[in-house]
This record gives C-alpha cells, structure tokens and sequence, in this order.
C-alpha cells in the first residue's frame, strides 16, 4: 500500500512538506522553548492569519504576504518585548487577537472573499499542496536550517542567559530578532501542513517530549526533529488511509501521543541517571554540545 501511494504525486508532494515541517518546526522550537517563549508560534500564527487575507485583499499569493507580515510581527513583538514597554505575555495576546481580527476583516472586505477560505490555513491542507508550494516551503526551510547551522552557538548563549551573551560581545539585539524571523518563517513553512492554529504544537511539543529523554542542547534539538518528522509523516498517513481524518490535528495529537510516552519512559532514564552518578557529579550542559 505504501509502496502505491509513493508512486502518486499528490502523496510525494505531501510527504515532502510534511518531511520538511517535521525538520524545522522543532529545530526553531528548540531556542524558543529554551527562551520560554512558547506561544510565540501562535501569537505569530494568528498574524500570518493577516497575512493570508491580504494576499486574497490584493489578489497576490498569500504565502508571500504571510511571510512578510509574519516577519514584521515577529520583529514588532521582539522589540515591544525588549524595549520593556509591556510585558511579553502582553505583546504576545495583542498578537493573537490582532491577528484574528485583522485576517477576519479583510477576507470580508476582499472581492468574493469568505472567511471559508481560510480554513485550509487555519486547520492545514497537505493534500493540496502543489509543486509551487513545494519550491516555496523548501526555500523557506533551506533559510531555516541554514540559520539554526550557522548561528546555533550564538543562539543557544543566547537562550540560556541573555545578560551572559551581552556580556559576551554578542549581538543580543540581531539575534533576539533572527530567532523571531525564523519562528515568523517557519510558521508560514508549516501553515500548509498543519494549519496557522496548531502550528505552535509542532514547534513546542516534539521539544518536552525530547526534553524527557535527554540533557545535552544539540541531543534534544537532533531527537526532537526526529520526533517532528515520525509525527508529520504519521499524521500524513493516518489522513491518507481514512479521509475522515484531518491531517492537522492527526500530526499534533500523535506528537502529543509521543510526549506521552516519553514521560513514562524519562522517569526511569532520570532514575537510572541518578543511580549512576551523585547530583554534584552530574555534567552541566555546555555550550559546545551546540556544534
């Protein structure tokens, strides 16, 4: 059955979005979990939601109005939240309501526009992808996987203290900003595969759930991009084989299967960690298990 479905188009697009999501989401996740700013996805989500209308309003390609509105957002929300004039969890519910409200009214407003429309980017339609989005979420997540390769170490100093990286010379204020473009861009890479409204699960889910297996940064990013990929293609699957299945949901709730799981499991790891080795003679994690 398997091999049937890898001879059809339809099936080799999905499956190649759905490899490619499974890869970045939970690579940017893992600096964003590790900032504790886990509903950045979705706050960014609900603008690329904006976004998409704007695109049906002017009559361009939404994904490319979603990008740019994205990142504008991502870069509005970074610099609200450094500048201290509101709290994140503040900037980030501005975000969310925002984005609804503004997606909302302008699909209204758009020439035969209705919101019915957008339910393939709310809720994902893997199904529908076609070569062209291919091409684009593929460019996307190059830009992605470069920016995690390229500026990991920067990025995990970064995530671990703020006040450090400073301290260190590094540039806080590029980097806090590169973390919110890339969120901003991988948000619109999953869109398609997952939906604008479940697309933060996959970001944040496949990280806790590698968190209870492992310790070292570089180990939890690797484990958890793994873990995104097993519930994307799963989620896929699940969908083709019963068409009553939404694609979206079915990838979020067996990441959330997985967390599951792992929780069991981590609990005798960490006891046998403990038996291993006293708490002082534990190792800390190390900015070279990055690269």
């Amino acid at each position: 059955m398997i091999i049937e479905l890898l001879q059809e188009e339809l099936f080799q697009l999905a499956l190649i979005a759905a490899l490619l999501v499974g890869l970045c989401a939970p690579a940017v996740g893992t600096f964003i979990v590790q900032r504790r700013l886990s509903l950045l996805g979705d706050g960014i989500g609900h603008v690329a939601l904006t976004g998409v209308a704007l695109g049906f309003l002017t009559g361009t390609a939404p994904v490319l109005t979603a990008v740019i509105v994205s990142v504008l957002g991502a870069v509005a929300i970074e610099l609200v939240r450094a500048r201290g004039r509101t709290s994140g969890d503040v900037a980030l519910a501005l975000l969310f309501y925002g984005g609804i409200a503004g997606g909302v009214m302008l699909m209204g407003i758009a020439p035969g526009g209705s919101t019915t429309k957008l339910n393939s980017y709310l809720f994902g339609a893997i199904a529908s992808v076609t070569p062209g989005d291919i091409w684009v979420i593929a460019a996307l997540a190059a830009a992605v996987i470069a920016v995690v390769v390229i500026f990991g170490r920067e990025l995990f100093v970064l995530c671990q203290d703020e006040e450090m990286a400073r301290a260190s010379g590094l540039p806080v204020r590029f980097l806090s900003l590169l973390i919110a473009v890339t969120a901003a861009l991988t948000v619109v890479i999953a869109m398609r595969v997952v939906g604008l409204l479940l697309v933060s699960a996959l970001m944040v889910i496949p990280v806790a759930t590698s968190q209870q297996l492992t310790r070292g940064f570089r180990t939890t990013m690797l484990l958890a991009m793994v873990f995104g990929v097993l519930a994307s293609v799963g989620g896929l699957l699940a969908s083709t084989y019963s068409a009553k299945v939404p694609p979206g949901a079915a990838i979020v709730l067996l990441a959330l299967a997985g967390f599951v799981l792992a929780l069991g499991v981590g609990r005798f790891v960490r006891r046998g960690r403990t038996q291993e080795s006293p708490l002082s003679e534990r190792p800390k994690l190390r900015v070279e298990e990055v690269a």
